[in-house]
């Protein structure tokens, strides 16, 4: 098995967590990788997952983001529907 399978099956439960979960083991890594004193080939192994949590919660964010609606106000001040939070 390759590293990148190995990486893709180790890091198969990341796309079922939510954004607060994988906020926290985003943490938990750097916490980690911050102390030094994980071996090399562990952190090689921490930073890869490391990179993957990081990608999903900024998945998360962006679908988060796209549900995002302003309300429209009338002149008057009162609500008259919703719009996407920055059109394009």
């Amino acid at each position: 098995m390759n590293s990148d399978s190995q990486t893709a099956e180790t890091n198969g439960d990341i796309k079922s967590m939510t954004f607060e979960q994988a906020l926290e083991a985003l943490e938990a890594i750097v916490n980690d990788l911050e102390r030094g004193d994980v071996p090399l080939e562990e952190s090689i192994r921490i930073y890869e997952r490391g990179e993957a949590l990081k990608d999903h919660c900024d998945q998360l964010l962006k679908a988060a983001e796209d549900k995002v609606e302003k309300i429209r106000l009338s002149r008057e001040g009162r609500p008259t529907g919703t719009e996407p939070l920055d059109p394009e």
